[in-house]
């Protein structure tokens, strides 16, 4: 999450808040026990380049204390590495939110008052268990990065579709036969990830993201690519390794932003050795990426 850490609960403390979110009678008797289990969250906060900080990572919560749902000043809030299985429609309560991690639970769902987080920037939702997004989601307009990364998701609502401010989306380690149709309304898109899942082909909608510098493909089934795909002349790094390409678009030489053949995951540049690829396309690319465009460029 960035920014000072907060020092972890103690036993004592979480074991009170604990002890006081399970008492469910006589709640008006309980009230003044629930504002104190209030205080005693908001003294974790802290504030940081002027943003209200709450990081609960890694305290082994298999629940949220409901005290923390009162906090509604919090901005950036940090549930990653605990063994949530699910968030109640109280979290629609935190409606500043900036920044919401929740990487590393068990959750098999996200709550549809998540569509009252409006100022929601940033989510994090990787490694849990979602099989599925909520519509609701497609209200976070503000969003810029979404990462739904080692999940069991097969698609996407089509109300995603108005994430026009979104910049960054990894849907990486999913079951995704079909790029979700609402991914190509996202012009806004810098960075596309979606390794490790079950495409088979990319639509010629893809020439709509203008904006994308990054996209990864790797590990897929993609049998062969678009020769709309060759028009983001944006493109910086394009990872199509360890797929079922033979050939490659003759047009592939406009993607001039490659510059070279690349190896290591993180380089820029073009991605596409490790694949069953047939001669002459194999024996031209011993040559590097410019013996390639030379190849494919008209006479």
């Amino acid at each position: 999450m960035g920014g000072k850490q907060s020092r972890g609960f103690s036993n004592k403390e979480l074991n009170e808040v604990s002890v006081s979110q399970r008492r469910k009678s006589a709640l008006r008797d309980e009230q003044p026990s629930l504002s104190s289990a209030a205080e005693r969250i908001r003294r974790h906060t802290t504030v940081h380049f002027g943003y209200s900080i709450l990081n609960l990572a890694m305290q082994a919560l298999d629940e949220t204390p409901s005290e923390l749902w009162e906090l509604r000043e919090l901005q950036k809030l940090n549930l990653s590495m605990n063994c949530l299985c699910s968030l109640p429609p109280a979290l629609g309560a935190l409606d500043n939110l900036v920044i919401l991690n929740l990487w590393g639970n068990n959750l098999s769902s996200l709550p549809p008052e998540i569509s009252l987080l409006k100022k929601l920037r940033v989510l994090f939702a990787c490694r849990n268990r979602l099989s599925e997004v909520p519509e609701e989601l497609g209200s976070c307009t503000c969003l810029e990065v979404l990462s739904l990364a080692n999940n069991q998701i097969t698609g996407l609502p089509g109300s995603l579709a108005a994430m026009h401010n979104l910049t960054k989306l990894n849907l990486s380690h999913n079951r995704i036969a079909h790029i979700p149709t609402c991914v190509y309304s996202m012009k806004g898109l810098v960075f596309l990830h979606l390794a490790c899942n079950r495409l088979e082909t990319i639509a010629d909608q893809i020439q709509d993201l203008v904006n994308l510098k990054i996209l990864i493909v790797e590990g897929n089934s993609i049998h062969t690519l678009p020769k709309t795909l060759c028009f983001l002349g944006s493109l910086e790094l394009l990872n199509v390794d360890f797929n079922d390409l033979q050939n490659v678009p003759m047009e592939l030489y406009l993607l001039s932003r490659l510059g070279r053949l690349a190896c290591h995951p993180l380089d820029k540049g073009l991605h596409i050795i490790h694949n069953p690829l047939l001669k002459p396309i194999q024996e031209v690319l011993q040559g590097g990426l410019s013996a390639l465009y030379n190849y494919l460029k008209p006479t």
